[in-house]
């Protein structure tokens, strides 16, 4: 255990040491997974579209049917605590990490009533993506979405995106781009766009992806900058004619995809190389993180 860091958590109304924080064996989350989290960027000390993760949050707890233990502006006072101590550790950029789960019951698969959620927070370094992965783009594969149809719920029950991932890996690769049925769905960690013609496009906002909170930021950045912006069904041939892919998450903000299944993204001059749209929209980002932090 002393591997560990020493950083600060927060676990059920307490803060202590991270290294010493303790969770019974029959919380559920740890046996089932039946639980949620969400994780909170945090640039210079200052949390990057609060109300948009509180309000996903929220979603995903109804889902669940697991009530929410504190409100808004008590998540905010936790997260900035351990931001907090994190800055004291020199530590600049942020991600905290919000969990729920049902709390402790013997094991049963039928959800009891009224137990009290076992909650727990912790802030780590954003890793960010590198100067080199910016200027060239990033590789990915292509795999079938075999996870479960319940995407929408920011679940803590990642097994299938444990397992999607490590495809990438395996290959060599920073993500996998999922189709279910032969439609676009989204990374194991990441949502995907695919830009041709100028027209930035997604998947519809349904049960088969997260929706992440770069979605609705896509639309407003697309909206800023004159682009056409379409969230639909879009098909596997889409993807490999694409002008453009990107991938937009917590900490690869927008980051443009060069190389798919080992070949180049795009076509003549823009071949293998990021492109304008993508360009413009990571510029559009980081004038957001300055206006939209709290």
């Amino acid at each position: 255990m002393t591997d560990l860091p020493d950083s600060l958590c927060f676990l059920d109304g307490d803060y202590g040491p991270l290294r010493e924080a303790r969770v019974s064996v029959l919380d559920r989350g740890f046996i089932f997974g039946d639980g949620i989290y969400e994780v909170l960027p945090a640039y210079g000390g200052r949390v990057f579209r609060f109300a948009e993760h509180m309000a996903r949050l929220e979603r995903s707890l109804r889902e669940l049917r697991i009530p929410n233990p504190f409100s808004p502006d008590e998540w905010l006072g936790i997260a900035r605590r351990l931001i907090a101590d994190q800055q004291t550790r020199g530590v600049h950029d942020q991600l905290v990490y919000i969990q729920i789960t049902r709390g402790v019951a013997p094991r049963d698969h039928v959800m009891p009533p009224g137990l009290q959620p076992t909650v727990f927070a912790m802030a780590n370094p954003m890793k960010l993506a590198t100067p080199e992965q910016r200027a060239h783009g990033v590789a990915c594969v292509t795999a079938d979405d075999f996870r479960w149809r319940k995407a929408h719920i920011k679940a803590t029950s990642l097994l299938g995106s444990v397992m999607a991932r490590q495809i990438a890996a395996d290959a060599g690769a920073v993500e996998v781009v999922m189709f279910r049925d032969g439609f676009l769905s989204e990374g194991a960690s990441s949502n995907v766009w695919v830009v041709k013609d100028g027209v930035v496009m997604g998947p519809p906002k349904d049960n088969l992806v997260l929706e992440g909170i770069r979605f609705g930021l896509i639309e407003e950045l697309c909206r800023q900058q004159g682009l056409r912006h379409e969230l639909r069904r879009v098909t596997r041939a889409e993807v490999l004619s694409a002008d453009e892919l990107l991938l937009s998450s917590a900490t690869k903000e927008v980051l443009p995809i060069t190389t798919l299944d080992g070949a180049p993204v795009g076509h003549g001059a823009q071949r293998g190389q990021p492109g304008p749209v993508c360009a413009s929209l990571y510029a559009g980002y980081q004038r957001a993180v300055a206006a939209q932090s709290i």
